[in-house]
């Protein structure tokens, strides 16, 4: 699917004019900071996140003097050529998120009736980020490689997103056991049945889109002239030793954890451990090594959801900051041979022949952003 159609209501500064109109390929977006072209990205962001990906709090994107935002979204078939042809181009999806930031309420819609969960809307549309806060992938903690791995896995396994919320139920209900001054062992011993349970659920799911992430990223990266990948190594840690069982360990660790109060083993301590030599990236990789190996994963993931016939729609913030040159041309390349929708930020007006250095130069459409206007060129 690729979001051909983009409609917002009091959203940051963007315009409530006409519904903008994008190409299932690439899309350039440039304008003066501050004219809204990030707060495109965002709204993007909103129909395949459910979330702002700069920011926690929905308050923070609606516009001043104004309680409720509105973002609407079209989708076709994008790559799959046939059935557009099929379709006439009508749209395959329509997608619809509004939230009342006083009410504290938000609205979902796919095809004009109401759903539930946030999964159910950003199924169609999965969105892979490309900003300043992405290479917190490798540089940052752990939560942030286990989201890495779950955007992933929602997209791969249809029943992980109801797994997971099933245990983070579970995980509050055996915190707050732990915290209840008197230990309640029966009850914990109930609570830990449950939660190991839905723990293996959950790993045997991130355990298959990790090793089909890293058979895509062990072949990409073979295609990239860099020194450091024999010596890599790519690593997926569950959050437990897995030698004992769930429930033995949180037995043999139950006097440590009703200290803390929490619960400190499972899958919300999962990781991929990335070293090299034996030592974490974070330690040992420049700040170009790490935007290499963070731009190499991501394409990876990309890989994984082309190969089950799903298109990834890639929003790139800032390019020119963010990546050099030659950055920018290995990411634009390989994005245009997955045939992924991109859409991409740049202060200068961008120049494709340059992005693009030599290959043929895909479909693109091409936006001025200006004063929260999108006005194609």
């Amino acid at each position: 699917m690729a979001l051909v159609k983009l409609h917002t209501e009091f959203f940051r500064n963007l315009s409530p004019a006409e519904p903008a109109s994008f190409s299932p390929s690439f899309n350039l977006l440039y304008g003066a900071n501050g004219s809204g072209k990030t707060s495109v990205l965002e709204a993007i962001g909103y129909l395949g996140l459910g979330r702002s990906f700069r920011i926690n709090r929905h308050q923070a994107v609606v516009q001043h003097g104004q309680q409720r935002f509105t973002v609407f979204g079209g989708l076709d078939h994008g790559f799959d050529e046939e059935r557009n042809a099929l379709s006439s181009h009508a749209l395959a999806h329509r997608l619809g998120i509004s939230r009342d930031v006083a009410q504290k309420e938000t609205t979902l819609r796919v095809d004009g009736e109401g759903v539930r969960s946030l999964s159910s809307l950003a199924m169609h549309l999965p969105v892979s980020v490309i900003d300043p806060g992405v290479f917190d992938i490798v540089a940052g903690g752990p939560g942030k490689r286990r989201q890495f791995l779950d955007w992933a896995v929602f997209h791969v396994e249809p029943s992980f997103a109801s797994s997971w919320q099933q245990c983070q139920r579970v995980t509050s209900q055996r915190n707050q056991t732990l915290r209840n001054g008197r230990l309640d062992e029966s009850m914990l011993r109930i609570w830990d049945a449950q939660y190991a349970a839905l723990s293996e659920r959950i790993s045997e799911a991130r355990k298959v889109a990790f090793d089909q992430f890293k058979s895509a990223f062990d072949g990409l990266v073979h295609e990239v002239d860099v020194s450091w990948t024999d010596e890599l190594k790519l690593e997926f840690y569950p959050g437990w030793d897995t030698s004992q069982s769930l429930v033995d360990v949180l037995v043999r660790h139950r006097e440590q954890e009703t200290r803390m109060g929490h619960t400190l083993y499972g899958p919300n301590r999962a990781d991929i451990r990335i070293r090299f030599q034996g030592r974490p990236v974070a330690e040992t990789f420049s700040r170009g090594q790490q935007k290499t190996l963070v731009i190499l994963m991501k394409i990876a993931q990309s890989m994984v959801l082309n190969g089950l016939g799903k298109q990834v729609s890639f929003l790139i913030d800032d390019i020119n900051a963010e990546l050099d040159e030659s950055h920018r041309t290995m990411l634009a390349r390989k994005l245009q041979e997955l045939r992924c929708q991109v859409f991409i930020t740049s202060i200068e007006h961008p120049d494709p022949e340059s992005l693009w250095q030599g290959s043929q130069t895909p479909d693109y459409r091409m936006f001025h952003v200006e004063h929260g206007k999108l006005k194609e060129e």
